[in-house]
């Protein structure tokens, strides 16, 4: 079977009727599971450095995997016109394992890839880009069984996930100005560090020092609630219309 030139358009109109439907709000859900992540990074950047920053940093990575499929499990129920609790957010636990070990690996398969070029680095992360759905839809499926579907899945449909993926760019963006502010003025001012340790000297830029403007934990804070702000708009009908891609997928590969 071959691949399908999906209606980006309709496809969006779709996921807006059935979030508008939705017996539980999708922005409050988004609001909720993001709450979950901020809280768990605010933990993370308190604990300073050493082995239990690094402990803690791992645990909170590995538990935000888990919650995400929890926002996915919700997302595919408003697909099916099913009703949803906040609960769902955590259902992603009782198969937490395979969970983390599908991302462990695909992450694993993603920078292989990478290391010969950008390009098949990329490619690679958009061939797997349906293997959390898959285990999503049947918990019993192996973590290898899950990466092949969606190598197979995906076949056609590389493409039409990029264009969905510049579709949402500028939320994407929008939702990030705090970090990228941040993580600018950070890396010139460990550059000018660096810089100067080895005897060079330039002229420090101004706003390097809005780093010092608040504390590590203040700006997990000022990043986390912006990026909520942001994402309640946009981040369920993403989500929604992505798993739309992932029914298409399905049909006309014939798998899964």
């Amino acid at each position: 079977m071959m691949a399908e030139l999906i209606n980006r358009r309709a496809m969006k109109e779709e996921a807006r009727e059935l979030l508008r439907d939705a017996q539980v709000s999708p922005k409050a859900i988004t609001a909720v599971y993001l709450l979950l992540i901020l809280a768990m990074n605010l933990v993370d950047s308190l604990t300073g450095t050493g082995v239990l920053a690094t402990f803690v940093s791992i645990l909170v990575s590995l538990l935000g995997v888990v919650l995400e499929a929890g926002f996915v499990f919700y997302c595919m129920a408003v697909r099916r016109g099913e009703r949803a609790e906040f609960l769902a957010l955590f259902d992603g636990f009782s198969f937490a394992g395979k969970i983390i070990g599908l991302s462990l690996l695909k992450y694993l398969l993603i920078y292989l890839w990478s290391m010969l070029f950008v390009i098949p680095g990329i490619v690679a992360s958009y061939r797997y880009r349906f293997a959390l759905y898959n285990l999503c839809e049947d918990p019993e499926m192996s973590i290898f069984e899950a990466l092949s579907l969606s190598k197979r899945q995906t076949m056609g449909y590389k493409g039409q996930l990029l264009t969905l993926d510049l579709s949402y760019l500028g939320w994407s963006l929008l939702a990030a100005v705090p970090s990228l502010i941040y993580s600018i003025a950070f890396y010139q001012l460990l550059f000018q560090e660096m810089a100067a340790l080895s005897g060079f000297v330039f002229q420090p830029a101004a706003w390097t020092s809005v780093v010092h403007l608040l504390p590590a934990w203040g700006w997990t804070l000022v990043m986390g609630l912006w990026e909520l702000a942001v994402a309640v708009f946009y981040l369920p009908a993403y989500q929604c219309v992505e798993l739309g891609y992932f029914e298409t997928a399905k049909t006309t590969s014939g798998v899964g």
